[in-house]
């Protein structure tokens, strides 16, 4: 008999080995090597000649193709009946892709997906298979939400074998694994989890996926730091990767599209989860920019790009006296690093310290600004907050600061001016790059080149 294949695979980058060694050279993390089985010895003599066996596109094409005479048309999408969900995707779901959603528990991974369900049960074949959660428990949760049950093909099952089986009968045009991480494939001994579990039972759903051009829906496990549960490489073999973010003290759940072969990354949907379900929220600058009636130091509105469209969101920064020898520097919603850098900035290029203050900045409603077009409204929030003067209700700031304290245009400038008009923003500090030739009717457009010159605006 033939001596089944294995390798050595790192669960942080994908990385793989030959043999066991305690750190990986790839991303110089420490025992995160696993053994997964390459091929079992039943399927050694058709993996040897590549017969019964494809790549994770779903077929191994052996001719070569002029890259001109490839078909363009393009494939037709499905409407996931969320349009922020089809506007995370990218347009809506496309046939033969496969899509990972992950999350926190409770986030709302199975409510979000179990109500697409439903909905796309009533014009079109949907497979929900759930490993976790009984068919009771599925059809309460549908009863609880008041969904329409007519329909939908439920499944309960872990195995990967039985569920192609039943696909290959039923050739659902949506297929729904809830989670990935309770699948296994018979032939693997290691235990469902693990990474060879997951990376082999991803690898077989993902195949069948794409030869019977069948929408693959994946729901995935977060681990403590946020980041997916299982092997580095379940990323690399699907099309689409999206987080669904959400503390449990809030209501507004945000989808982020980490990665998207049919789409722009980094695009974000917003939710609001309600008794009924998840409801989508079609003007998110509404919810974040909830303020109070009276204006406090240190709070500012600010203009950021997600995606394809502009967001407007509250900054607040706080500055109080440190009693301790290292002050603070806490930032929630943006990289603390670049926090310190912008304090050294408005140190050099605008003569205020802060070296004496403990720093506590806050981005309201749980958003996450990755952009630097936030640079700007943050030195001024903690020049509102270290100097106790309210900032104008209709001031409106955007803009990258750079290390000589000079202002420098972000993009998509014009658009977020205009959207800042919409809320009704009759000020606005911005880039003099992202100076429009004709201001929005009602809005007051000035332009900036240094840091200087804006704290002297204020």
């Amino acid at each position: 008999m033939a001596k089944a294949k294995s390798a050595f695979v790192c669960t942080e980058c994908g990385a793989e080995y030959r043999k066991w060694q305690g750190q990986c050279s790839s991303c110089q993390e420490w025992n995160t090597l696993s053994e997964v089985r390459l091929s079992s010895p039943a399927r050694t003599g058709s993996a040897a000649t590549g017969a019964g066996r494809g790549g994770y596109s779903g077929s191994l094409s052996r001719e070569v193709v002029d890259l001109a005479n490839v078909d363009l048309s393009e494939v037709p999408r499905l409407s996931s009946t969320f349009a922020e969900f089809d506007r995370v995707l990218g347009g809506g779901l496309v046939p033969g892709s496969a899509v990972l959603l992950g999350g926190h528990p409770g986030a709302g991974k199975s409510t979000l997906l179990l109500q697409t369900a439903c909905k796309l049960a009533q014009q079109r074949r949907v497979l929900y298979v759930t490993g976790e959660e009984s068919l009771s428990q599925v059809a309460m949760r549908a009863h609880r939400l008041q969904l329409p049950t007519q329909g939908l093909k439920m499944l309960a099952e872990t195995s990967v074998e039985t569920i192609l089986a039943v696909a290959e009968r039923e050739r659902p045009e949506v297929l729904i694994i809830d989670s990935i991480q309770t699948m296994h494939l018979e032939d693997i001994s290691s235990a469902p989890g693990g990474v060879a579990q997951v990376r082999e039972s991803a690898a077989a759903l993902t195949r069948f996926a794409k030869q019977g051009s069948t929408v693959l829906l994946l729901v995935g496990h977060v681990t403590k730091d946020g980041t997916l549960a299982g092997p580095k490489v379940l990323e690399h073999m699907i099309d689409a990767s999206l987080l669904l973010e959400g503390g449990a003290d809030s209501r507004f759940r945000t989808l982020r599209g980490q990665k998207n072969r049919f789409g722009a990354v980094n695009e974000l949907g917003v939710f609001a989860m309600l008794e009924h379900g998840m409801k989508e929220v079609k003007n998110p600058s509404a919810i974040f920019l909830s303020r109070q009636q009276e204006q406090a130091s240190g709070s500012l509105v600010m203009v950021v790009w997600e995606g394809t469209r502009p967001i407007l969101v509250e900054v607040q920064a706080l500055l109080d006296e440190s009693a301790l020898g290292n002050p603070r520097r806490v930032a929630v919603g943006l990289d603390a690093n670049r926090l310190s850098m912008l304090l050294a900035v408005l140190h050099r290029h605008g003569g205020l310290f802060t070296g004496d203050q403990d720093v506590f900045l806050n981005v309201v409603g749980g958003v996450k600004v990755l952009e630097t077009s936030a640079d700007l409204a943050v030195l001024l929030a903690v020049v509102s907050s270290l100097q106790g003067r309210p900032l104008a209700r209709e001031l409106v700031v955007f803009g990258e600061v750079g290390l000589s304290g000079e202002i420098r245009p972000v993009p998509s400038g014009q658009e977020r001016i205009v959207e800042a008009a919409k809320h009704g923003f009759t000020r606005a500090i911005v880039p003099r790059g992202n100076a429009p030739k004709t201001s929005p009717p009602g809005m007051e457009v000035v332009p900036v080149d240094k840091l200087s010159e804006a704290l002297e605006v204020l």
